[in-house]
């Protein structure tokens, strides 16, 4: 089942995202398509800056490649200073172009 991540956070900003981003790939300034992703499993990847801060909304194919991911991503965000935890639920309709 997909499930979806969203996660928002004061220390969350766009250049701490730019600086996750760069970190994960290997150096990229943007990681453009699932397959730019350290780990198999994404359906789609939004981020941007809304009234209430940075955002990032993540659907992926399951938890259990959520799980992959957040053992890449998680020691990424705390190396350079970002906390808390994204909301997960499961995605009741995925739709995509």
């Amino acid at each position: 089942m997909a499930i979806i991540a969203v996660f928002q956070s004061p220390t969350l900003t766009q250049a701490t995202y730019e600086e996750s981003v760069r970190r994960l790939s290997g150096g990229r300034q943007r990681m453009m398509t699932p397959a730019d992703w350290p780990v198999e499993g994404l359906l789609a990847h939004v981020a941007g800056q809304g009234a209430q801060g940075f955002r990032v909304v993540d659907v992926w194919e399951s938890e259990e490649a959520f799980q992959r991911f957040g053992e890449k991503l998680m020691p990424i965000l705390k190396a350079i200073g970002i906390e808390g935890q994204p909301e997960v639920y499961p995605a009741h309709t995925v739709v995509s172009a």
